[in-house]
């Protein structure tokens, strides 16, 4: 039975988001169960693509990537794929009404991976994060809403923000990761080998403005989602905090994270906000 085999999928999906990030996994376990799967299903999606460009190296990854986008495109015609994480992709995809083209520039950024090292102009740094981030945001923005037109155009802004805050956050993180390991810099007309205070400052300054527009739509989701973005907004912002006050020596070093202990506390502090109608 197809039904069966959509379960299976879905289940998939949720594995991929509990297994690869439990930071995520945690904020969307605190999503209504109404849409829970399906935010499952749209990251287990952008996860399997990122890891083809950032992960299997001993691979072919463009290879790997076409055949990946090739199943990709049968799967949303079809409505099936053998492949359980695209098959539940798909159904989320026709179910939400997701746009194509959100889809497309996705994997757009994704392939820009595969050769480009840096971003020399903020316009080519804008299309990567638009790309990697800002239509992620838009893809689950459509499982928030529920599909509504009028809604979706209200808080679209807003959720491209919130998306590229995160995706920057990410950036700084994983600074040391992407030079050594990828040989790659994302922040346009900076040498992340020689990151200074002031640099690092524009950047954090830069993210902090992109939170602060990705929050007042925050307050205007749906009460489905509201909690959930929330724990990831409070989540990525303290992140943010640790490496604002993280030397930028250290920074190019070690990767900087939110203990469990901490991802806990402000999990408990996010409900009682919530609860309290501060959000």
């Amino acid at each position: 039975m197809k039904a069966l085999f959509d379960i299976v999928s879905h289940q998939c999906s949720k594995a991929v988001t509990q297994t690869y990030s439990t930071s995520f996994s945690l904020a969307t376990k605190m999503l209504s169960p109404a849409i829970r799967s399906d935010i499952y299903n749209i990251y287990g999606f952008v996860r399997f693509a990122d890891e083809i460009v950032d992960s299997f190296h001993d691979y072919d990854k463009e290879v790997l990537l076409d055949r990946f986008e090739i199943d990709l495109k049968r799967a949303l015609d079809e409505r099936i794929s053998l492949n359980p994480i695209l098959n539940a992709f798909q159904h989320t995809y026709h179910k939400y009404g997701i746009p194509y083209d959100l889809v497309a520039s996705f994997m757009k950024s994704m392939r820009m991976d595969l050769h480009k090292t840096n971003y020399l102009t903020h316009e080519e740094f804008k299309e990567y994060i638009y790309g990697s981030a800002d239509v992620v945001g838009l893809m689950c923005l459509k499982v928030f809403v529920k599909g509504d037109e009028r809604k979706y155009n209200d808080l679209k802004v807003s959720a491209m923000a919130l998306g590229s805050a995160f995706q920057k956050v990410n950036f700084l993180r994983d600074l040391r990761m992407d030079l050594e390991e990828l040989d790659r810099s994302y922040f346009p007309n900076t040498d992340f080998t020689e990151l200074d205070e002031s640099t690092k400052t524009n950047i954090v300054n830069e993210i902090k403005a992109d939170f602060s527009l990705g929050y007042s739509g925050i307050v205007r989701l749906p009460p489905e989602a509201k909690f959930g973005v929330y724990t990831a907004y409070r989540y990525y912002y303290r992140l943010l905090k640790k490496l604002q006050n993280t030397p930028s020596l250290e920074i190019r070093k070690v990767r900087i994270r939110v203990p469990d202990y901490e991802k806990f506390g402000l999990l408990a502090e996010s409900y009682l906000n919530y609860k309290l109608n501060l959000v």
